[in-house]
């Protein structure tokens, strides 16, 4: 029987809350991951192994994106899917945002997007095949009154447009590319004490969860009839009004 080598998948934002669930569902899965965020070695949520890889680098500077893909490449001898996990989101009503908080926000959600995909595509034209799986928020189609993301469903929407697009544009070449957009998932970066006004935002009463997440992502990669496709883990909240 043939041998078949892992694939290997580069996950952003990999140090905490769902980019950490997906890092290591898929080193569980027998994936060659790469982890990536700014303070990934720093942060002590991952211990690397001969299938994970921890690399630093902030996704927004243009020269993080071919370091990646370099390590991937050096390490396992290939990149199979990209992860564009890494994001930043600034809840305030859109006239008090910053200049400041625009250009970090653009800078990682749109940039880290822009970067990372850009040398990722390099690389899998190279292979003949490959797969871009992003990471949205269901808020960009669906706003909901009292939550000020007007910054997030800028970027986020950004996101969703360009899968349909480069799907579209790459479907003769083997590249994939698709989005998941969460609704809320019970991450750190809820409080329990916010809990329960957050569940109030989904139709089904209840936060997401990571592991949902990860099965939205697993379904994905492993689909390969699938591309284009934005799906929402949101509890029904991109349907409508409730």
């Amino acid at each position: 029987m043939e041998n078949k080598q892992p694939q290997t998948v580069l996950v952003t934002g990999a140090s905490s809350g769902i980019g950490l669930a997906l890092t290591k569902a898929f080193h569980a899965n027998g994936f060659n991951v790469v982890a990536n965020s700014r303070t990934v070695a720093a942060a002590g949520t991952l211990t690397a192994d001969a299938r994970l890889t921890l690399a630093g680098g902030d996704v927004g500077d243009p020269a993080t994106g071919r370091n990646l893909v370099d390590v991937a490449v050096a390490r396992y001898g290939r990149l199979d899917v990209l992860i564009n996990n890494a994001g930043i989101f600034v809840p305030k009503p859109f006239d008090e945002y910053t200049l400041d908080d625009y250009r970090r926000v653009v800078d990682t959600n749109l940039g880290g997007f822009f970067h990372v995909t850009q040398a990722a595509l390099r690389q899998m034209r190279k292979q003949g095949k490959g797969q871009i799986l992003s990471i949205s928020t269901t808020l960009a189609q669906q706003p909901v009154a009292g939550v000020n993301a007007g910054l997030s469903s800028l970027t986020k929407g950004g996101l969703n447009a360009a899968t349909r697009g480069l799907a579209i544009e790459y479907a003769k070449t083997g590249i994939r590319f698709n989005t998941i957009a969460p609704g809320i998932i019970d991450t750190p970066m809820h409080k329990p004490e916010h809990h329960a006004a957050l569940k109030q935002l989904h139709p089904i009463q209840r936060l997401g969860t990571v592991d949902e997440i990860v099965d939205a992502a697993l379904f994905l990669v492993r689909s390969s009839f699938i591309t284009g496709e934005i799906l929402h883990v949101d509890g029904g909240a991109h349907a409508g009004k409730w």
